[in-house]
């Protein structure tokens, strides 16, 4: 598989499960062989060839068939939520060099300053394009913007043959047939979002998306998994802690993946008396999951979490210490990743240090996370090696909201710190030196989100009239006051 192209796997799945349902809505229901003129009418819109083309609209059909229209075309997708902030978005799309944005017409006023091809107007007038000849395994399929050290995101940039591996990966794993019906639930920025589309509509199973109505809240979502018959539900830790406390989950669900952050027992303990669970890991720059742990019969670790499991189909990890030599067995290392998912890296770099190749013309990627082996060849993840935290299940580099919020002309400076409550979960906590006496932190807020996504605006903000400083110049962090946060 790894020798095809995203749309090539496409369209053989479309042939052989045409008259199968394809994408599950409230209201409608697409077969494969609708999903695939709707992907030919919206590729047959697009004004001219491009390399990258940005996608900013509501989860749904369309979105769907936008995503494999640009693929088609031999183009890479670059998404964004709507909801993201403007700054945020207009970043991501200058950066990545888009040519337009295929959006709704009620978004067109935040997108100012781009070419935008509305889907109201992809009536199917136009002639549906070919698939591009020139798209090969090695050609870009999507950028996915992460936080980044520098204070700006970064864009790592995933080619076809990276998710032709990981979908190739998942089947062997969990072996998704037509009769599977996935949930589509994730932000479309996240790694999630891409194994919930691309091992569904390459194996012949469907996505359900919910309506905005039904991702309210666990018990409209979970009412529509019923109703939808879901066997498949993939998502943070977090969603599966909801699931927890509930009486009973649907008996449609065959299968719960967690993935984005920590999974400990006490989020699943009601659960896996009713389905089997899994806990995965894996950076975005070596795309979704690169190790896959099933929950069910085995005992979490002492702090009560749980390992990450075993590489997965086509993937090796090692465990280096800081000169790239392999630990100990047993001893605490550098999470290092080969195989077919290591992606091409980020966006404007040619080279980073993350990404090592060998002598033996190996890519390793350095994810900066350290773990170390279990006797029965698990791995266990301990914790990040630098600055970086999970909050929501998604990374936050608290260098990058530093910076925003040392950009405010109310800030004369500030830290940024990240701690965690009582179960073990990150939060942000902004220590202030105000400028001048009209400080506002209702103002200062409504700044951070012109630039940052909501789970990135710290939860908590001390007013200080000096940073404290090391002897060396550097903030003094364990000589701030830390903020206490009770478990939620």
């Amino acid at each position: 598989m790894s020798n095809s192209t995203i749309y090539e796997r496409f369209a053989e799945t479309v042939t052989r499960f045409s008259e199968q349902p394809a994408i599950i809505e409230q209201v409608q229901c697409l077969t494969y062989a609708q999903l695939d003129r709707r992907v030919d009418v919206i590729a047959g819109s697009f004004p001219s060839q491009e390399n990258c083309i940005g996608i900013v609209a509501d989860h749904g059909a369309d979105f769907i068939a936008a995503i494999f229209a640009v693929l088609k075309t031999g183009a890479a997708y670059v998404p964004a939520e709507p909801d993201f902030p403007e700054e945020r978005i207009r970043f991501m799309m200058q950066e990545s060099g888009v040519g337009f944005i295929i959006t709704q017409k009620k978004y067109q006023e935040k997108l100012q300053g781009f070419p935008l091809l509305f889907l109201e107007d992809m009536t199917g007038e136009n002639a549906a394009q070919e698939n591009n000849p020139l798209t090969r395994p090695d050609s870009l399929a999507y950028i996915l913007y992460t936080s980044g050290s520098t204070g700006v995101p970064k864009g790592v940039c995933v080619t076809n043959a990276n998710v032709c591996h990981y979908v190739r990966a998942f089947q062997h794993e969990f072996h998704p047939t037509a009769g599977d019906v996935m949930l589509q639930c994730s932000v479309c920025s996240f790694d999630i979002f891409v194994e919930e589309v691309f091992t569904t509509l390459l194996s012949g199973a469907a996505l359900a998306i919910p309506d905005g109505q039904a991702r309210t809240d666990v018990h409209s979502l979970m009412d529509f998994v019923r109703e939808k018959n879901v066997t498949v539900l993939s998502g943070f830790p977090y969603l599966l802690m909801e699931l927890n406390e509930l009486e009973r989950i649907p008996s449609s669900l065959r299968l719960l993946i967690s993935g984005g952050d920590i999974l400990r027992e006490s989020y699943v303990n009601h659960l896996l008396p009713q389905v089997t669970v899994y806990n995965t890991y894996g950076p975005s720059e070596t795309t979704v999951c690169c190790s896959y742990f099933r929950c069910n019969g085995q005992k979490a670790l002492e702090d009560g979490t749980y390992p990450i499991g075993k590489p997965v189909l086509g993937t090796q990890i090692e465990l280096l210490d800081e000169k790239g030599k392999p630990v100990p067995a047993g001893s605490v290392g550098e999470l290092c990743i080969s195989g077919g998912g290591v992606s091409n890296g980020y966006l404007g770099q040619s080279k980073n240090e993350m990404f090592v190749t060998g002598a033996d013309g190996k890519r390793l990627y350095r994810s900066g996370d350290l773990g170390y082996l279990l006797p029965d060849g698990n791995l266990a993840f301990l914790h990040r090696r630098d600055s970086q935290v999970m909050i929501l299940g998604k990374r936050v580099e608290p260098e990058e909201v530093e910076n925003v919020l040392c950009d405010c002309e109310e800030v004369q400076t500030a830290v940024v710190c990240p701690f965690t409550d009582e179960h073990g979960l990150s939060y942000l906590t902004a220590y202030i030196v105000p400028e001048g006496t009209g400080f506002v932190l209702s103002e200062v807020k409504k700044k951070l989100r012109h630039y940052l996504t909501s789970f990135m605006i710290p939860e908590f903000f001390v007013i200080l009239d000096h940073i404290p400083l090391t002897p060396n110049g550097k903030p003094d962090v364990k000589s701030l006051p830390v903020v206490l946060k009770e478990g939620a």
